[in-house]
């Protein structure tokens, strides 16, 4: 081969693994990954738009007025905030990440849980652990739990012991605790879609097309582990696990580049399958393109990585 296309392959080379490298920078628990409106941390002001190099150290508060948050817990977990909330971050761990909200309203989706991670919400009146996958409401000022999909173990109780035993809330009820009646009830998940549930969807569909794009650019590279990795633009940072296809509870698809790369079928961005809540299973609904394109077959990485985040 003549010399000047080896260098031409080398140099090329090289810029890929630069760029690969751009994309994996880690992002730890309690990294902000996208600010819409007014936000701040310990009153110093956000930016709109996506914040990567921001995140929430143990005991600050992040507060929004006129704003929404969305902020990178373990992999596969977004914590979104509502307008008028403060959370504040009490530790942020990858094996124990506790978040408490002091004020307003907060969502958690839930897409990949592994038994080492230990994810704590705190209430004015109790505690709650997500225990299952799925799509959790949490309101201050009721100190409830509502559950759309998954489980919490709720502990009521404003000073927390060890033999507190806690409430299980499944999918479909909710927990106050700010009552007396300390039993989950039923609640109508149509009338809770409120505007803070609906910027989630929106965000988790954006979150799903870079996963994709990603995905689709990891297919194949050697050098990839699971984790959060950079998307750019108003995407900030999205989700890619180590094997398989992941459903997000609205519905949108988060793929391993090792399933992409086994020339698993690929869904439309928006035609994920998925009944949602509401159908109580992941059933299809349409949307099928078919394998990508261009990758050769043959089956995808076996088994699961159970590393979490890159550090």
């Amino acid at each position: 081969m003549p010399r000047s296309k080896v260098l031409i392959l080398l140099s090329l080379a090289t810029l890929s693994a630069v760029a690969f490298a751009q994309n994996t920078v880690s992002a730890r628990p309690g990294t902000l990954n996208y600010i819409e409106g007014q936000a701040s941390i310990e009153g110093r002001s956000l930016a709109s738009g996506a914040v990567s190099n921001t995140a929430l150290q143990s005991g600050e508060a992040l507060s929004t007025t006129n704003g929404k948050a969305e902020i990178l817990l373990t992999p596969g977990i977004f914590l979104r905030v509502g307008v008028n909330s403060t959370v504040r971050m009490v530790t942020p761990n990858l094996t124990q990440t506790e978040i408490k909200l002091e004020q307003g309203r907060a969502n958690v989706e839930v897409d990949q849980l592994y038994p080492q991670n230990r994810i704590l919400i705190d209430l004015p009146n109790g505690q709650a652990q997500i225990m299952k996958k799925g799509f959790y409401a949490f309101d201050a000022s009721a100190s409830s739990v509502s559950v759309f999909d998954g489980q919490a173990n709720v502990y009521p109780g404003s000073d927390l012991q060890k033999d507190v035993k806690p409430v299980e809330v499944k999918g479909g009820r909710q927990l106050a605790l700010a009552g007396n009646n300390e039993k989950p009830q039923r609640f109508d998940k149509d009338q809770a879609e409120d505007d803070l549930y609906k910027w989630g969807s929106l965000r988790s569909e954006y979150l799903g097309e870079a996963n994709l794009n990603l995905a689709t650019e990891y297919a194949g590279y050697t050098g990839f582990y699971p984790g959060w990795y950079w998307a750019g633009g108003l995407y900030g940072y999205t989700w890619l696990p180590g094997n398989g296809l992941f459903w997000s509870p609205f519905g949108f698809g988060f793929y391993s580049p090792y399933y992409v790369y086994g020339g698993g079928p690929i869904y439309g961005y928006r035609g994920y399958p998925g009944y949602g809540y509401r159908g109580g299973f992941y059933g299809y609904r349409g949307g099928y393109r078919g394998p990508v394109e261009g990758f050769r077959g043959g089956a995808g990485a076996g088994g699961s990585f159970h590393g979490g985040a890159r550090r």
